[in-house]
């Protein structure tokens, strides 16, 4: 069930979301989900070739947990936007926390709305994803 967003106020964190850990069986699993055999994230001798010590999660598939975020607060139907930015990969083994913090309040063609901060992190603290979302607050 969303939150009641007339209440929301700048500094209010968003409930988490845990994600992982990512397996290859994951990574496997989301390739042909979602059509992405991209060899970097399912060859483990290509991503040597590459100078990588191994395979690493699509960055598609980490936007789901990011994205759940804000929908699982706001609900879908509130979402106007959400962008990312791919800050680092995310390795085998690794697991993820996803979190979002409310930064700004403001007033669009008379519509109240919400600018949330996100972010996801792996173990040890390294930032994968930021950016943000604008959900509709009335």
């Amino acid at each position: 069930m969303a939150t009641d967003l007339s209440k929301a106020q700048v500094g209010d964190e968003l409930p988490a979301v845990e994600f992982g850990p990512y397996s290859r069986k994951l990574l496997a699993l989301y390739a042909g989900a979602s059509g992405d055999h991209n060899d970097i994230h399912i060859d483990t001798d290509f991503a040597r070739a590459a100078g990588l010590g191994d395979v690493f999660a699509q960055g598609m598939l980490s936007m789901a947990p990011y994205a759940r975020v804000v929908t699982d607060w706001a609900g879908l139907d509130r979402l106007e936007s959400l962008e990312t930015r791919f800050m680092s990969i995310t390795p085998l083994g690794a697991n993820g926390r996803f979190t979002g913090r409310v930064v700004e309040r403001f007033e669009a063609d008379g519509v109240p709305k919400l600018r949330v901060a996100l972010a996801a992190h792996i173990d040890g603290g390294v930032q994968t994803l930021g950016g943000e979302a604008i959900v509709r607050a009335g």
